[in-house]
């Protein structure tokens, strides 16, 4: 696996989904209807209606059968109309059939991933480079970090950090010895980044702990010229393993994923924190992002190296976080936690399961040399390689990964007997950590955390 400075190869393999029948529902017989399980069905679903609450899909034996609730009061016409009205950028039905029971049904209608995209985008088509990245933010780039996905640059905006991750999709030319992703791809990645951003906003379970997306465009043309000088000054002084970005063509399509400034991965900052009281405050924030986001979405993440966990200085005294409706607080330490990367994450929203299906995927299983690839190993065997169930408790396998690498790292601060009670401490939460079964009663239960 590659892995980069800031951000890690964000797509996923195949989801998975499904939901319960609920009452009061008109089907929707042919509503994408070319769609297959075998491809990005529940991100186009999702991207297709731009309103996430209103259709339910499920799969039953390789077919798919989509439902929408309506309050029963309201006319069945009447409210689909308004379906369409709220997303007429994507549907236009060209019949509304009824059925003998009167059931409305929707009939040949094509949704392309285009369209899908553009409804998270905010846009109705692709936009020049300069419309969606001003000139003056262009020119203050400055590439961080890379990947087979693509590229990813730094920079400001009146003093605040943050950064574009880019994406080439859709051509032909083969970029980094790898095809490009598809619009349909790229979708999943897409709205479970829109999920776990929200997080912060929530009433219930809240956390900061997931990295922001503040922004979301699709754009066509070639690389800009800044971004190449860019690129160019990163590979000289660091060396690059990617394609010089130049041989995009006028009618390639990118994708940009504007997210807050997250910091420094935990790999590249060996060496920079002051002590371990630093490596506990890191490790009790990732736990309760975790915690909040299985309380919220029934989340795991399933790759939660070192290199997906992204650090940065703060002079916060303390952070918080709801849990279920209850306020908590945590020490920062002087750092913030941000997680990233959920290309292997599986989620819930709204009773659909979001998950990438790695059953096939032997090489991830085969990694030797690190930790790291033991623990893919120790998911697959908790899960019997359903990679759509629920088990939380590969949070806390990555949790046990995680201490093991904070204790292994070296900090600038002296020893001394304060040094050595936190390294005890740690190496308890090491020892004991893997009797929890999720994040969740890991915080609410772990002497470190109390």
């Amino acid at each position: 696996m590659r892995c980069v400075s800031c951000v890690q190869d964000l797509w996923a393999a195949t989801t998975n989904f499904s939901t319960p029948v609920k009452a009061n529902q008109l089907n929707l017989s042919s509503l994408l209807a070319d769609f297959t399980p075998s491809t990005q069905t529940w991100s186009r679903l999702k991207a297709a209606l731009s309103v996430h609450l209103l259709i339910r899909p499920s799969v039953v034996f390789g077919c798919l059968h989509f439902t929408l609730t309506v309050p029963v009061h309201m006319s069945p016409v009447i409210d689909f109309a308004r379906l369409c009205s709220l997303s007429s950028v994507l549907l236009t039905p060209r019949s509304l059939r009824h059925s003998a029971s009167h059931s409305p049904m929707l009939a040949d209608v094509k949704l392309s991933d285009a369209e899908k995209v553009y409804a998270e985008c905010g846009q109705q088509q692709p936009l020049p480079w300069e419309e969606c990245i001003l000139p003056h933010r262009m020119k203050k780039c400055v590439k961080i970090g890379e990947g087979t996905f693509g590229e990813v640059f730094s920079t400001t905006n009146e003093h605040t950090g943050f950064y574009f991750q880019i994406i080439p999709v859709e051509g032909s030319e083969k970029v980094n010895g790898e095809n490009q992703k598809t619009l349909g791809e790229i979708l999943h990645e897409i709205i479970i980044s829109k999920e776990l951003s929200s997080l912060k906003e929530k009433h219930q379970n809240q956390t900061h702990g997931f990295i922001g997306l503040n922004d979301l465009h699709c754009v066509r043309g070639c690389y800009p010229p800044d971004f190449l000088n860019a690129w160019d000054t990163f590979d000289q002084r660091k060396g690059s393993e990617n394609d010089r970005p130049d041989f995009f063509k006028k009618d390639q399509l990118f994708i940009i994923l504007e997210f807050e400034f997250g910091g420094v991965d935990l790999e590249n900052s060996n060496g920079t924190f002051t002590s371990l009281r630093v490596a506990k405050s890191i490790l009790h924030q990732v736990t309760a992002a975790l915690a909040v986001a299985e309380q919220e979405l029934r989340f795991e993440h399933r790759d939660l190296h070192w290199g997906n966990v992204l650090v940065k200085t703060t002079k916060q005294k303390t952070g918080s976080f709801l849990l279920s409706g209850t306020a908590h607080s945590v020490e920062t330490k002087g750092v913030l936690v941000r997680i990233i990367d959920y290309s292997l994450s599986r989620l819930e929203i709204d009773d659909l399961t979001v998950s990438c299906d790695i059953s096939n995927d032997e090489d991830l299983f085969l990694g030797q040399g690190d930790y790291q690839f033991e623990v893919y190993r120790l998911m697959r065997k908790e899960n019997g390689n359903n990679w759509s169930d629920y088990h939380p408790h590969t949070n806390v396998l990555w949790l046990h990964y995680l201490c093991s690498k904070l204790l292994s790292m070296k900090y600038r601060g002296t020893g001394g007997r304060s040094a050595k009670d936190m390294q005890a401490e740690l190496t308890r939460f090491y020892d004991n950590v893997l009797q929890y079964s999720s994040a969740t009663e890991a915080l609410q239960n772990c002497p470190m955390f109390q």
